[in-house]
């Protein structure tokens, strides 16, 4: 694939044409607002093209890695798979995707002209890229019909991504086209302790409320330890209770405040667990891997029912109201263009 180039004297205004183009803010909720949409109208909504699949974790999690063996499988079952680099900072990928951050983007060049430190380059290396995503839209609206797969890797700094501007952009940007989903990789042998297990799930709950996407907890590295303890926590609050009572035993340290905060999210998140999907994968042995693309393929029926729908009814909303306010300028147009006639005729006549 040809390398896209970066053009600082562009960037701002290919940002600005995709904005006005796909991200057309919803419009104010107003009790005045007459372009108002039957939500009922779009329950048969059906997303057309690739699924997006996001490829979110901790570093260390095996979220490259995992990317590698996406790549290998896809190659080796037939599976149409485009594939995006967005990770400016990483050395080596394993793989040659066909769009990387890297071919634009000079990460180490960032760090010493805005003599920024490591995360810092990497916010900013993605703000950089974000603002001529435009053209990777493009790309990937051209080449929708080819593929039924993109898989994004994004950054090991996790909140370099998930809590930025430039992430958010790039997200929405992709959920607005393309039905979208989330791939959060957790690292199962680090997970193995209740503390590390319930921060886990938490970071998992927040990027899920933040992004309002389907979400897949993807338990890598269960060639190394089982992920099996971790489904019974998850199915059973008092199964966790238990583990945390003999870790608290084992570990008096870890008793206490922290211990009962624990207990109580393992209850709140008891909801959470009921709609999150999970599934155990090696991203050494691809072990979990085709269970993993039935669960990103089957993704895509709960994006038509929530995120995909909520932005069907945004689109044909706002065009009401474009509609409407054309109608109206119109309207006034020509009532000025008749009282400029009438006032032009009566002062000839005197």
């Amino acid at each position: 694939m040809a390398e896209m180039m970066f053009d600082e004297s562009t960037m701002e205004a290919d940002a600005a044409a995709y904005v006005a183009e796909h991200m057309t803010p919803a419009p104010a909720d107003d009790a005045d607002d007459d372009a108002t949409v039957d939500p009922d109208a779009f329950k048969d909504f059906k997303s057309t093209g690739p699924v997006v699949t996001l490829l979110i974790g901790m570093a260390g999690s095996g979220k490259t890695t995992l990317f590698h063996r996406l790549h290998y499988d896809s190659q080796e079952k037939g599976r149409r798979t485009y594939f995006i680099n967005l990770d400016p900072a990483v050395l080596e990928v394993p793989i040659e995707p066909q769009i990387d951050i890297r071919d634009t983007i000079d990460y180490k060049g960032i760090m010493t002209e805005y003599k920024l430190g490591p995360n810092g380059a990497i916010v900013t290396a993605l703000n950089l890229f974000a603002t001529q995503f435009a053209d990777v839209m493009r790309i990937l609206e051209k080449r929708k019909d080819e593929y039924d797969h993109i898989i994004v890797d994004t950054p090991g700094q996790i909140e370099a991504f998930t809590w930025s501007a430039s992430g958010q952009l790039i997200a929405e940007s992709l959920a607005s086209t393309f039905a979208t989903t989330v791939v959060y990789v957790v690292d199962t042998p680090r997970t193995s302790s209740p503390a590390t297990f319930m921060s886990n799930m938490v970071y998992a709950c927040s990027i899920l409320h933040k992004y309002r996407l389907p979400l897949t907890a993807a338990f890598n590295k269960c060639d190394v330890a089982p992920a099996t303890p971790l489904f019974e926590w998850m199915d059973d609050f008092e199964a966790f209770h238990e583990a945390l009572d003999r870790h608290t035993r084992d570990d008096p340290a870890g008793a206490g405040y922290v211990s009962s905060l624990h207990r109580s999210m393992s209850l709140v998140l008891d909801e959470f667990y009921k709609v999150l999907e999970r599934v155990a994968v090696s991203a050494v042995d691809g072990s979990g891997v085709d269970e993993l693309f039935e669960r990103i393929e089957a993704s895509r029926a709960i994006y038509d029912a929530t995120y995909g729908r909520e932005i069907e009814a945004k689109l044909v909303k706002n065009a009401a109201k474009r509609e409407k306010l054309a109608q109206d300028n119109l309207a006034r147009l020509r009532k000025d263009m008749a009282d400029d006639g009438g006032g032009g005729g009566g002062g000839g006549g005197s």
